[in-house]
């Protein structure tokens, strides 16, 4: 465990350089990272994210601290097109590989024109750092080399971390050190 808090402290200072905030320092590649974990500390991972986005909203930092929680995200999708209630009934009838399609569809998330990407886009000031969370809430629904692979076309206004709950080596993303995801190449590990 004392390890892991380390990390986690490596983190929050490694987002507060300026010098992140700036092109990653790779050659054509945009500011896209990966903080990976093992997922028995998800509990541990949410506080942080809440402590550090709570003492950002409170000053001090030049930059703005914007938390998405994918999860939330399509929820709240979900629930303001009334479509809440026919998914259960679609998932009791047609099962969860079926209900995941219909979601994944309606929300375009395979597509470059993503509701949550363009949801990220509106939402994310200028000189901001995105987090994003909620990556092992949303399986299957949302895989997470899909979203990193479709905002890397369309966002790069601001430094991206996504929290994931497994192992990313810098080639490979491993939901929950158990489900391997497509390769991904474009982020980089944000704590060794």
């Amino acid at each position: 465990m004392a390890d892991f808090l380390e990390r986690l402290d490596k983190m929050e200072e490694a987002i507060k350089k300026p010098s992140f905030r700036e092109n990653s320092g790779r050659a054509n590649e945009v500011n896209y990272w990966v903080f990976d974990y093992p997922p028995q500390f998800e509990l541990e991972v949410r506080e942080r994210i809440k402590y550090m986005k709570n003492r950002n909203s409170k000053g001090g930092e030049d930059f703005e601290l914007v938390v998405f929680d994918l999860y939330d995200i399509i929820i709240d999708f979900l629930k303001e097109n009334d479509f809440m209630e026919n998914c259960y009934r679609f998932e009791e009838k047609k099962g969860l590989e079926r209900i995941t399609k219909a979601v994944t569809n309606s929300m375009k998330i395979n597509d470059d024109d993503s509701l949550i990407v363009q949801y990220i886009k509106d939402h994310t000031p200028d000189n901001a750092v995105v987090f994003l969370t909620g990556v092992g809430k949303c399986f299957p629904i949302l895989r997470s080399h899909k979203v990193l692979n479709n905002l890397h076309q369309a966002f790069v206004k601001a430094p991206v971390v996504m929290f994931f709950p497994g192992t990313y080596d810098e080639q490979e993303l491993v939901l929950f050190d158990e489900i391997k995801d497509d390769n991904y190449y474009r982020a980089f590990k944000l704590v060794k």
